[in-house]
């Protein structure tokens, strides 16, 4: 039976810039929702996009998956303008994020980049951590130099309104957004850039729409149709304006306040984002093309934990008795005065020694030395730096390794309380120590 023209068109787009709930007080798509959504649109695949992270990809791709729906994983990157994202800006623009209906001078751009394979999604786990724990200035912004030495298995896309292409066009310079488009094209490779056009109805969007299909005409450089969505339906704009005046602390009867000059910025069908582009239906169905080619699969891994680096000769398991048995002679010394202060005879030292090795056994069994290294060695970290720990609380109280190693400093025998609370090799589950820091 031949398909007609409205379920072929509703088959034909995907989203491939769509923040989510994890663009904090900005994306308002519920991750769940938006796969219920995407799937009533008969649209079989989808991409999220938050701003400079990518937290919500495990919970993104399950539900993903539960729903019949590809998971397509990207970031909306802040790219800065210094050539160091280390280095603080000498000028500064204020700290509110650029509205789209909007585009000014700032000290960085929106960049929108997807991850083509494991090796993509590698090297945006290293934007994305290089851009939070060493780029953050006002937002977590990533070099142009480290994305060159970061983009294998990334496609690129010149952005929204706030990108750094649609910037120089909207200030009428054609030719520095011919130039960017060629700079990123260097930096992604030939096939692995993509201009970006979007219509939320803004001015500024229609203003340099031709200067778009112009670069594409002389560059060789393929247009895409994506609409920057932050919501799932129309009716939920006001909504969303509300949750911006919760993220600027501003009031929804304040006229200058940060907000979206349209409320086309929702999770649109493929027959409306057609209509957008009637005279170039190519731009919108350009975006199964990229879904086709992103294969990024997530697999949980059989040891989760970091590797911990122990001394030359040593194995995990060895080094981890290593400082287990160091520690307990300490606080054994402690216990043996404490019981012979109360009159307990010193053969009780041997219900020490006995649940040690036990714990110990358990713990090797189980695979979890190395965890207990981790977090014994940022605790060891605290204390010796004069930063206050907590005494430990939870079920990790009850173990004595924990103790002995100082990770705790509650006496699990002393205090009558069960190991098997905390790690039990007939109910396996991962182990969960509370750390209180001041």
């Amino acid at each position: 039976m031949q398909r007609t023209k409205i379920e072929l068109a509703m088959s034909e787009f995907t989203h491939l810039h769509l923040h989510t709930e994890y663009s904090l007080l900005d994306g308002a798509c519920d991750v769940k929702k938006l796969v219920d959504r995407v799937a009533s649109l008969g649209q079989k695949s989808v991409a999220m996009t938050d701003h400079g992270n990518i937290y919500g990809a495990v919970h993104f791709f399950e539900a993903a998956k539960a729903k019949g729906i590809k998971p397509i994983l990207g970031c909306e990157l802040y790219v800065c303008k210094a050539e160091d994202h280390r280095a603080e800006p000498i000028r500064q623009t204020g700290d509110r994020d650029l509205s789209p209906g909007a585009p000014r001078e700032s000290e960085y751009n929106h960049l929108l980049v997807l991850a083509e394979n494991e090796e993509g999604y590698r090297n945006l786990i290293r934007l994305t951590s290089e851009a939070s724990l060493h780029g953050f200035y006002r937002k977590p912004r990533v070099s142009k130099k480290f994305l060159a030495e970061n983009a294998k298995g990334l496609i690129g896309f010149s952005g929204c309104l706030s990108g750094e292409l649609c910037e120089a066009l909207d200030r009428n310079d054609y030719a520095r957004a011919v130039s960017t488009a060629q700079q990123y094209q260097d930096i992604f490779g030939k096939g692995n850039f993509y201009l970006e056009i979007q219509d939320q109805g803004l001015e500024p969007e229609r203003k340099i729409r031709a200067d778009l299909f112009r670069m594409e005409r002389e560059m060789g450089i393929p247009l895409v149709a994506t609409n920057d969505s932050h919501y799932l339906c129309g009716e939920d704009s006001h909504a969303h304006e509300v949750m911006l005046c919760v993220q600027t602390g501003s009031k929804i009867h304040d006229a200058n306040r940060f907000k979206f000059d349209s409320d086309q910025f929702f999770v649109k069908s493929a027959e409306e984002m057609t209509a957008l582009f009637p005279d170039s239906p190519e731009v919108v169905t350009r975006t199964m093309e990229i879904a086709e080619r992103c294969n990024l699969k997530l697999s949980k891994v059989d040891d989760p934990f970091p590797e911990f680096a122990v001394p030359a000769g040593h194995t995990i398991d060895s080094y981890f008795e290593e400082v287990c048995r160091d520690g307990f002679k300490k606080r054994l010394e402690t216990a043996v005065r404490l019981l012979e202060s109360r009159g307990v005879l010193r053969s009780s030292v041997h219900e020490y020694e006995a649940r040690l090795e036990r714990e110990i056994d358990i713990i090797k069994q189980m695979k979890y030395a190395g965890y207990f290294l981790i977090v014994w060695d940022f605790i060891k970290y605290a204390r010796d730096h004069g930063i206050p720990v907590g005494p430990g609380r939870g079920s990790a109280a009850g173990s004595l390794v924990a103790y002995a190693m100082e990770i705790t400093n509650v006496d699990p025998l002393q205090n009558h309380l069960l190991f098997e609370r905390f790690l039990n090799p007939e109910r396996v589950s991962m182990p969960d120590i509370d750390v209180d820091f001041c």
